[in-house]
């Protein structure tokens, strides 16, 4: 059984969506130096070989055996289909676009994992929660070219929603992978490695296929590459794994839609760009609608340790 969010687990949580959406503007910054698909494909690579020595040589995790050619490859391929996904969409949609249908990605996992396993099971009131978190994702990203006059979608623009949406989809369903197949046992560095090497040779790949391989190697390029690689890639997402085993994987999916949250407030102070009411509005609907998730949590432990039925589950 899995434990309930926690206040450790928020903690966490709130910290690794600050670094993953810092990321955001890591890339953009050096993006004409670097394509951001060869970003990608290098931090990747890098951050594989990294985590491989830190799992074998310091952590001396025990690998399990046969499950790089069942799980292992799927959660790989569903990561590295997510980012070429949003690679290409991007060429036909807007960035504010992509950025809402690839957080639908919790929506997808607790879908997924609320047909899938019956301990991962969402009361009413947090389908509510959630629902509220993605529409104020959306009021964050969507409500301002809601408010200019313009004509309707091209059909290349419904493509690249179609392509951010399936990118969702992979990176919901790569949850789901994790959490109900024999590799949700294995040291998280495991999973991480598979999910990292094929990403990086996939990344890479594409961008030798497509011309995509310049490359400056200015100290802006080399410092935001080293935290992409060390930071991100590395151990962020050690510790997103190590979550994924502790807690119920619906709750920290809906945490994770604080990301474009962070992402939207670094644009502001890192590329000056300015924070909009529809932001201020978002941000209080990401809020709301995690509180009123956090909060059947907190009142379901609550009442289950005053019947003597276990701990208090908000505790630690």
């Amino acid at each position: 059984m899995k434990r309930s969010i926690d206040n450790t687990a928020f903690a966490v949580m709130v910290l690794l969506c600050l670094i993953w959406g810092l990321q955001q503007s890591a890339m953009k910054i050096v993006a004409g130096s670097v394509d951001p698909m060869l970003q990608i494909g290098l931090r990747s690579g890098l951050a594989a070989v990294i985590v491989l020595g830190l799992s074998r040589v310091f952590l001396r995790d025990r690998w399990h055996r046969g499950l790089f050619l069942g799980p292992g490859l799927l959660v790989g391929v569903l990561f590295a289909l997510e980012f070429l996904l949003v690679a290409e969409g991007l060429r036909w949609t807007t960035a504010s676009h992509m950025a809402v249908f690839l957080y639908t990605a919790p929506i997808f996992a607790a879908i997924g994992l609320h047909v899938a396993q019956p301990d991962e099971r969402m009361a009413a009131v947090q389908w509510v929660g959630v629902a509220i978190t993605f529409f104020g994702v959306a009021a964050i990203f969507v409500l301002p070219e809601l408010r200019r006059p313009g004509t309707a979608p091209s059909a290349g623009m419904l493509l690249g929603d179609l392509l951010g949406l399936g990118a969702g989809l992979c990176w919901g369903m790569t949850t789901v992978v994790i959490r109900t197949t024999r590799i949700s046992e294995a040291p998280p560095a495991q999973t991480l490695f598979y999910q990292l090497a094929i990403a990086g040779a996939a990344a890479l790949g594409f961008c030798a296929l497509t011309g995509r391989l310049s490359f400056e190697p200015t100290p802006p390029v080399l410092a935001s590459l080293s935290f992409q690689t060390l930071i991100v890639c590395s151990l962020s997402f050690l510790v997103w794994f190590r979550m994924l085993q502790i807690y119920r994987s619906s709750r920290l999916g809906v945490l994770s839609f604080m990301t474009p949250v962070f992402g939207v407030a670094s644009g502001a102070l890192l590329l000056g760009e300015a924070l909009s009411s529809e932001f201020l509005l978002g941000g209080a609907l990401v809020l709301a609608g995690m509180i009123i998730v956090q909060s059947h949590e907190w009142i379901t432990a609550r009442r289950a340790a005053r019947a003597g039925q276990g701990p208090l589950c908000g505790q630690t």
